[in-house]
């Protein structure tokens, strides 16, 4: 696992959960309670197929907030990769909160191991390279701050979590602004002293006009390796202090190319977008 994961605090996660937890409980689990006498039981979480592991801690807090009592003990760490067939979690506590709070439980933990997994795979194809992985804020409404958990489990690190952690002046807002340098001017007169900037580039006089403005951190978006290249040079030239970003176009296979050309940061949605999730179950022990 990433050491600088950080689950973010359940006095934020808990509206979520439960609001989650409403939709698919409604007015009642019609099936459990109908079936379901009172008493404890024990139950496993299994791998049905090989992936890196997230959200474990995530899928306790759900059943304990149908009931308080549940003791759900992870098996792996938070980042562990598993083999299929493999017990990750046990869990005991009351027989009509493990069923009722399965399903929102699983589905959580299955997306987040999925996005940890493809996260993982983009992670090692660089890891002997300084560039670091990026997310992105192409993330599903509600679930941000839990996907951008998973890529950190996963290994990457994150980009902003929103439009307030930093300014990123990309296309649209130059073309508003009539320009880069008019843009940083005028973004530079109102924001707060730490927020940083960054300038979305797309071509080598772009960049120029960036470095001239001072910009914190440069993006060089959807550029081919070999512009990119000289993209770095002229930025590391001028200023070796600005820190610089690749983006757009990128993959596995293109990945690698990308980290050679001497960028401080990739950034892709791909871990978050493109993932599946992880098949996990939950079975009763009888």
């Amino acid at each position: 696992m990433n050491k600088t994961a950080v689950l973010p605090p359940f006095l934020l996660l808990d509206r979520l959960l439960q609001d989650w937890l409403l939709e698919d409980i409604g007015r009642g689990d019609r099936t459990t309670q109908a079936l379901i006498s009172p008493g404890t039981r024990q139950a496993v979480w299994i791998a049905k197929e090989a992936g890196v592991i997230a959200g474990l801690p995530i899928a306790a807090r759900v059943f304990q907030l149908l009931n308080a009592a549940t003791e759900f003990t992870p098996l792996v760490k938070e980042g562990e990769a598993v083999e299929k067939g493999q017990t990750i979690a046990q869990i005991q506590g009351a027989y009509d909160a493990l069923l009722t709070g399965e399903r929102v439980a699983l589905n959580l933990a299955m997306r987040l191991s999925g996005i940890a997994t493809m996260t993982r795979q983009y992670v090692e194809k660089i890891e002997d390279l300084p560039a670091q992985l990026v997310d992105t804020r192409k993330t599903t409404p509600g679930l941000r701050l839990l996907e951008k958990y998973a890529t950190q489990v996963g290994g990457a690190i994150n980009h902003r979590m929103g439009l307030d952690d930093a300014v990123m002046i990309k296309d649209n807002h130059i073309v508003a602004a009539g320009g880069i340098g008019n843009a940083i001017a005028q973004i530079r007169a109102q924001i707060p002293y730490p927020l940083t900037i960054e300038v979305e580039t797309e071509n080598l006089d772009m960049v120029k006009e960036a470095i001239e403005h001072k910009a914190d951190i440069i993006m060089l978006d959807n550029m081919l390796p070999e512009l990119m290249i000289d993209a770095v040079q002229l930025i590391r030239t001028a200023n070796d202090r600005i820190k610089i970003e690749a983006s757009g176009n990128v993959t596995l296979q293109t990945l690698r190319a990308i980290a050679q050309t001497g960028v401080d940061y990739i950034s892709s949605s791909a871990p978050i977008t493109r993932s599946t999730w992880l098949d996990l179950s939950m079975r009763i022990k009888l």
